[in-house]
């Protein structure tokens, strides 16, 4: 396993670090430290452009596309720069690390050409359209629809939990394209422009008195022919494909903001003295020790992906980090509180921990519930049989 950088991988790390530090110190100094998703979309956009301009929003894509043709080691390192360095979550997360590189694996070269460019140059944010209302962890029960219709695609149905769907331009969809399919056959992944008559977005208000997901529904919306990926049917295919980039070198950067927000615990500790605590110094010792084991594994992954190779305990990950910061949230309002209870600004102005708290809550849900990614590490790492899933074939 890899647990250290080359020279010329240190280098890259300093000539990395000195970009965000004098961008971030200087003209984007407002966006640094944001934690929301909502926050400053406007200023996030311009952020973005920013990254594009230098060549740094998609530093592992090839140069032709926008990016920098960075190793995976590079790619591990911008991330962790960026992280150190305050930068905020990137409004286009979606694009960058989903619709990206599955534009990259199942594209035709006329869509990497239209799509790729105007994503690495932060000028079309994406959005994802997998969940509905009784299709959420179960992908393979969507009932959106899509059929062809001259030269386009149109679309009927809901999806919810779209994240950003706010500030998209485009969506891709999962939609049921065969009359009479069931399960896992018979669906088409569609890229499907956000701002047409047929698509309504409508925010979801959360806990924290944000809105970063929404509902968004499709009343004949329509995308052109050419915007499917893949052959029709092979949705799934496409739609697996996309899950698994969601393991990849962004995990390094997350850790990264796991640690700042176990620091942020460990100070807020140490202010109001319950570092004195035994039980409280037991439990900052246990993440502290969960963070390191993250972070090996995360390095583990990635050196055998280096290798063309998917180690099966990859597939642990997000069950293993989402539990970690669920109980990191936990842990933060056990040592703030009853401080931790009450917003001193307006309603629901909470400070960075009871936020994590709040935040920590969905972790264990959306991208696979836990339960669900139990059910995937039994099935797919460990050879078990498959959960019983009725009359499906």
């Amino acid at each position: 396993m890899k647990l250290g950088f080359s020279p010329d991988e240190e280098a890259f790390r300093a000539e990395a670090a000195a970009w965000l530090t004098a961008e971030l110190g200087g003209p984007f100094a407002d966006v640094r430290g944001l934690t929301s998703l909502t926050d400053a979309p406007g200023r996030r956009r311009d952020w973005e452009r920013r990254l594009g301009e230098a060549g740094w929003s998609c530093v592992g894509w090839p140069k032709a596309y926008g990016g920098r043709d960075a190793t995976l080691a590079q790619q591990v390192i911008f991330a962790e720069e960026y992280a150190r360095a305050g930068g905020p979550p990137r409004l286009n997360h979606i694009g960058i690390e989903l619709a990206g590189p599955t534009i990259l694996a199942f594209g035709s070269d006329e869509q990497k050409a239209r799509f790729l460019p105007a994503i690495a140059k932060g000028e079309e944010i994406w959005c994802q359209g997998y969940s509905e209302p009784g299709a959420g962890s179960d992908l393979a029960n969507v009932r959106t629809r899509a059929w062809r219709e001259g030269v386009d695609w149109v679309i009927e149905g809901q999806k919810v939990w779209t994240s950003l769907a706010q500030f998209s331009d485009w969506i891709f969809v999962i939609a049921r394209s065969e009359e009479g399919s069931r399960g896992p056959k018979g669906l088409s992944f569609l890229l499907v422009p956000v701002d047409q008559p047929g698509v309504t977005v409508r925010p979801i208000h959360q806990i924290t008195g944000e809105a970063e997901f929404n509902e968004t529904f499709f009343d004949g919306a329509r995308t052109e022919a050419a915007n499917i990926l893949g052959a029709p049917g092979d949705g799934w295919k496409v739609a697996m494909g996309l899950l698994g980039f969601e393991r990849g070198v962004s995990t390094l950067a997350q850790q990264m903001g796991f640690r700042n927000e176990l620091d942020a615990v460990i100070a807020a500790a140490r202010a109001n003295g319950e570092a004195q605590n035994p039980l409280i110094r037991q439990r900052i010792a246990q993440a502290e020790i969960g963070l390191k084991l993250m972070r090996y594994g995360a390095l583990r992954m990635l050196t055998d992906a280096e290798d063309g190779r998917l180690n099966p305990a990859a597939l642990t990950y997000k069950i293993q980090w989402a539990t970690w910061r669920r109980d990191l949230g936990e842990l933060a309002m056990d040592v703030l509180g009853p401080a931790g209870e009450t917003a001193p600004g307006g309603d629901y102005a909470f400070p960075a921990l009871p936020n994590l708290f709040l935040y920590s809550r969905a972790d264990t849900i959306y991208g696979g519930t836990n339960e669900i990614q139990r059910n995937i590490i039994a099935e797919r790492a460990l050879g078990l049989p498959r959960e019983p899933r009725g009359d499906l074939k």
